[in-house]
């Protein structure tokens, strides 16, 4: 008969994870709190390697400071890059600035320009991106590299699965994200089947921020503001 193998500490790893359960509760509970208090936001999204005499964190700047004057507050992910100009965009305006941090081995440090009472720190991503899809009335995507990404897939795998409601994701920067929206038509939708063309409709892609405010706009003139799910 043959003896099943376990890697040593088998049963050890299985006991820390169950008592895991009660760490990623209380991240869910002080993310539920805190983020319910905050008022309508809208998630700006990107690089943390983008540096502040490029483009794109003046653009985020910009676009964030036109978020604040339509009404709305700024969340990014706490972050440097982009996420600093969103964070610094409000701030400058007098707006809501909300900062999600994650604990990363690099280029994760918290910017200056969170409010002091809206900076929360998150150790699974996974509770992050449902504060993120949860409390944000839109997503601003500019360009950035995995993270950005991951964000920007999820958020429209569950609206286009109707598992939230829907809500405007705009992507920020034709020459960026222009290739990659083109191969998702040719490839996934035309060459494959992958997904439906209605499914397209989930994306703008736009390169200013009074692109991203009338969307923004437009949109919630008919639709209700409220938490996604």
């Amino acid at each position: 008969m043959r003896k099943e193998k376990h890697p040593k500490g088998w049963n050890e790893i299985k006991t820390n994870d169950s008592w895991a359960i009660f760490k990623i509760m209380g991240e869910f509970v002080n993310g539920y709190e805190k983020l319910s208090k905050i008022g309508p936001c809208v998630s700006i999204f990107g690089s943390a390697r983008i540096k502040p005499d490029q483009k794109y964190y003046k653009l985020a700047e910009n676009i964030a400071k036109s978020i604040v004057e339509a009404g709305y507050g700024v969340i990014t992910g706490g972050g440097p890059g982009i996420m600093e100009a969103g964070n610094k965009g409000a701030h400058l305006a007098g707006g809501t600035s909300v900062g999600l941090n994650i604990d990363l081995p690099f280029e994760q440090n918290d910017n200056p320009y969170i409010d002091h009472d809206k900076s929360l720190d998150f150790d699974y991503f996974f509770v992050r991106k449902v504060m993120f899809v949860k409390y944000s009335q839109g997503f601003v995507v500019m360009p950035g590299g995995f993270g950005t990404l991951d964000e920007l897939f999820e958020a429209m795998t569950l609206i286009q699965t109707h598992k939230i409601e829907k809500f405007p994701i705009i992507l920020v920067g034709s020459e960026f994200w222009k290739g990659a929206l083109e191969w998702i038509k040719s490839t996934v939708l035309n060459d494959f089947g992958n997904i439906s063309a209605e499914d397209l409709d989930l994306i703008k892609l736009v390169d200013t921020e009074k692109e991203v405010i009338s969307i923004l706009d437009a949109f919630y003139k008919e639709t209700e503001l409220r938490p996604n799910f």
